[in-house]
Order: C-alpha cells, then sequence, then structure tokens
C-alpha cells in the first residue's frame, strides 16, 4: 500500500506565460487588435505544483530554469505558495516561455512553448532529487521536459512504491515501456486520440481509448472530458466523475493541470482514486472561473466548499 503523508513530488517546466486576449487567432502576415495582456507563472509542472499546493499537500519542485528576470519569477511563484525547489540555474539558457491565445468571448486558447533550460534536463537532474521522489506519497510528471528524464522519475517513484501519475501533454510519441510505470496516465481527449489512434469525442470513446492504455500496462486511466468531467477506467472500474460548474468560464488555460495538482493532492492525503478524481474536477471547475494558469488555481478551503455544495 502506497506511503500516505500529504508529500508530492512534481518533475516538469516552469515558463513564463504571455497570455493576449483577442477576438481571434491573427492569420499568417496579419496583424489585429487584441483586448488584452498579461504575463504571469506558467508552465504544466509548475502549475500542477503550485494547484497540488494550493490544494494541501506538501509538494516538491524538480526543474531547470535560467538565471534570468523570468527565472527569479518562477522562485518566487514556488516559495509564495511554499513548494520546495530542487532545481538547477543554467546561465546558458534562457527560462521557459509560452505564448498564449484566449478567445476573449469563448476562453478557449491556443500555446506555444518553449521549454528553455528545462529542455536540458537528463535522468542524472531527476536521480540527484531522487531522495524527495522516494519520500513522496505522489509523483507527477509530463511531457514538456525529455522523455528520458519523465521516465528516470517514473522509474524511481514505481521501485520506491510512490504512486505514480503520467500526464502525456503536450502528446508525443514515447516507448510503451513508459506504461507499466504508470499507476495512473492523465491525458484529455486530444492526447487520449493521439495516442491511441481512436476518436475520442463521447464517454463510450473514452473507455475504448482507456481500455487501450489498460493493455499497455498502465494501473488506471484517467481521461479528462473538458466540461462533460473525467473518466476513471481501471480494472474492474469505469466511472464518468462530472465537471463541477463553479459559475461564469473566463478561461480553461489551466484547467487540465488544476485537474491532475488536485487529482495528487487528494491521493496523498489517502482519497481512493474515485473521491481523488472528484476533488481534481472540483478544482479545475474552479480554475476556469479566473483568468491565467497558476493564478487562477484554488485554494483548498473553496475546494471543500464547492464539494460539500455538490
Amino acid at each position: 500500500m502506497a506511503r500516505v503523508n500529504s508529500a508530492v513530488a512534481i518533475l516538469g517546466i516552469f515558463v513564463a506565460d504571455l497570455a493576449f486576449w483577442a477576438s481571434r487567432m491573427p492569420g499568417i502576415g496579419e496583424t489585429i487588435a487584441g483586448s488584452g495582456f498579461k504575463m504571469g507563472p506558467g508552465g504544466k509542472g509548475s502549475n500542477q505544483a503550485v494547484a497540488a499546493a494550493r490544494a494541501g499537500a506538501k509538494v516538491t519542485f524538480i526543474s531547470s530554469i535560467g538565471k534570468d528576470e523570468f527565472g527569479e519569477s518562477a522562485m518566487a511563484t514556488w516559495r509564495q505558495d511554499g513548494i520546495v525547489a530542487r532545481v538547477t540555474r543554467r546561465g546558458d539558457a534562457p527560462t521557459g516561455a509560452a505564448f498564449i491565445y484566449v478567445n476573449d468571448k469563448t476562453g478557449d486558447n491556443a500555446i506555444i512553448v518553449v521549454s528553455g533550460a528545462a529542455a536540458t534536463i537528463m535522468p542524472a537532474d531527476v536521480d540527484a532529487a531522487a531522495d524527495a521522489i522516494r519520500a513522496a506519497s505522489v509523483f507527477v510528471t509530463q511531457l514538456e521536459q525529455p522523455v528520458a528524464a519523465a521516465r528516470r522519475g517514473l522509474e524511481i517513484a514505481k521501485s520506491a512504491g510512490t504512486l505514480t501519475i503520467f500526464n502525456p501533454a503536450p502528446a508525443e510519441p514515447f516507448d510503451d515501456g513508459l506504461y507499466p510505470l504508470c499507476d495512473f496516465v492523465t491525458p484529455n481527449e486530444t492526447e487520449a486520440a493521439f495516442l491511441t489512434g481512436l476518436e475520442v469525442k463521447s464517454v463510450d470513446d473514452a473507455r475504448r481509448a482507456g481500455d487501450v492504455f489498460l493493455a499497455k500496462g498502465v494501473g488506471a486511466a484517467l481521461i479528462t472530458l473538458g466540461e462533460t468531467g473525467a473518466l476513471l477506467h481501471g480494472k474492474g472500474i469505469s466511472t464518468l466523475i462530472p465537471a463541477f460548474k463553479a459559475g461564469p468560464v473566463v478561461e480553461t488555460t489551466g484547467a487540465g493541470d488544476a485537474f491532475n495538482g488536485g487529482f495528487a493532492a487528494a491521493l496523498a492525503r489517502g482519497a481512493s482514486p474515485q473521491e481523488a478524481a472528484r476533488f481534481g474536477c472540483a478544482t479545475a471547475g474552479l480554475s476556469v472561473t479566473k483568468a491565467g494558469t497558476a493564478p487562477s488555481m484554488p485554494k483548498l478551503i473553496d475546494i471543500e466548499a464547492l464539494l460539500r455544495r455538490g
């Protein structure tokens, strides 16, 4: 049985989010007027770390950043939420950055990410933080840093009995040998479709995709389905966890990260996968009611209040 100590270790990247609001994306060679701009902390791994910390977990974040202003912003972000940073500072590579287009009417988004220093994370860097991974209840990683680093983190966690969550985002090809290292794989519909080769446009489609993940060796697939919720699909269980409507949708950027961070935090406290998935859905439901990525992550008290309201 996995240890329960509220500790979560997350391997991923930090980027400075440069968000632009407009009615549509410009075409090639076209300039349009936007309606807003904001710079803030982002990166899937860092967002998930903030979400988990605000949801009550004791979080260690493993990454690499540059010795620049964006890097200082990263350190300040983690300090603010009590996150222990196990990061290397590089003078020969910049801290990552992301361009985010946000539709100012629907909140939908499109993103370009440059990982910067985090693109250099190697298995040896993960080994240097192995103690934090082994001591945690839950380990989380994604695909914004090199796949080899993600695999090493999963290997360390799996061998230590730490629960593993693999968020295969952004989706890209990788060796199927990663799947048996995953207690949970958490793609969205687009990522699940890419990785399984199946169309994922309904709950039944998600179940079929989930079967593919199970056949590849994962413990359970947790496929997020936007406003429909999330499908928890494992051995002996296949249940849809409904999404939470916490208010008008302002921006969907970071909702998946909120879900993963909330899910990890709840698992680390000893919640069942189904309870933790519901907690993750509530976390995501609150996050979309505010602008930004890390700044939109809700506090534990607000998540618990939403769960009580049902």
